[in-house]
């Protein structure tokens, strides 16, 4: 990647990176970014599932959708995700914060047009979403993929921050009788609940009984581990 001051770490830059590692750990742990861009002086910022190969992100909609349409004719966006993994308490209102792992990506996007590559691009979305489920549904047929549309963002330069740990207080502050901590936050799935028209002797896929392990980041396409 060529970085430029888009990226430049500026506040806390301690907690920030671009390592490509970092950047694609982050990626590949989330599922749901926020697409910005601006039309005729308008921001907009759309949330919208991807998939990541290599430095490349999908995107895939209808083909009406106004952020699809506008991205295709290659306008600069930026790409976010964050992931929030808890409530940092402090003993002051003004150390409060967030342990949090985040990118930001800017690039441009170009349309998956060639019917195999599109559907290639829809298997990693899904594959990306929940590994394992694609090879068992149908696919998509030639009037479906007529009318979805399939965008291939190339990461030009992306940066990452990353917070963890306890409270950091003013030394004047940690004898308060205030409790301080962290507040763990997860994303966790619940018990699946069947649809009701269900074929007589479906039963439940190991990928989707162990969804956690890749909500936990413990999980890639083909891997099962035991739950606990």
């Amino acid at each position: 990647m060529n970085l430029s001051k888009r990226t430049e770490l500026r506040r806390l830059p301690d907690r920030g990176s671009h390592e490509w590692a970092t950047i694609t750990q982050i990626l590949d742990a989330g599922f749901l970014a926020h697409v910005g861009f601006c039309l005729d002086s308008q921001p907009f910022v759309i949330p919208t599932l991807y998939g990541r190969d290599g430095e490349k992100l999908y995107l895939h909609g209808s083909g009406a959708s106004r952020m699809l349409r506008e991205l295709e004719s290659g306008i600069p966006a930026c790409v976010t995700v964050t992931l929030v993994d808890g409530l940092v308490l402090s003993r002051s209102a003004f150390d409060h914060s967030m342990n949090y792992r985040s990118i930001v990506a800017f690039g441009t996007a170009r349309e998956v047009v060639d019917p195999e590559q599109k559907v290639k691009s829809l298997r990693v979305i899904s594959e990306h979403l929940i590994a394992g489920r694609w090879a068992e549904v149908r696919g998509p047929s030639h009037k479906e993929l007529k009318a979805t549309r399939v965008l291939a963002f190339s990461i030009e330069e992306a940066s990452s921050k990353v917070r963890s740990g306890p409270p950091l207080d003013d030394e004047s502050d940690y004898g308060l009788p205030v409790w301080a901590g962290v507040l763990p936050l997860e994303v966790k799935s619940s018990p699946p609940i069947p649809d009701d028209k269900l074929v007589e002797g479906i039963t439940l896929p190991d990928y989707v009984r162990r969804y956690d392990a890749r909500l936990a980041g413990h999980i890639e396409t083909g891997d099962f581990p035991n739950p606990e």
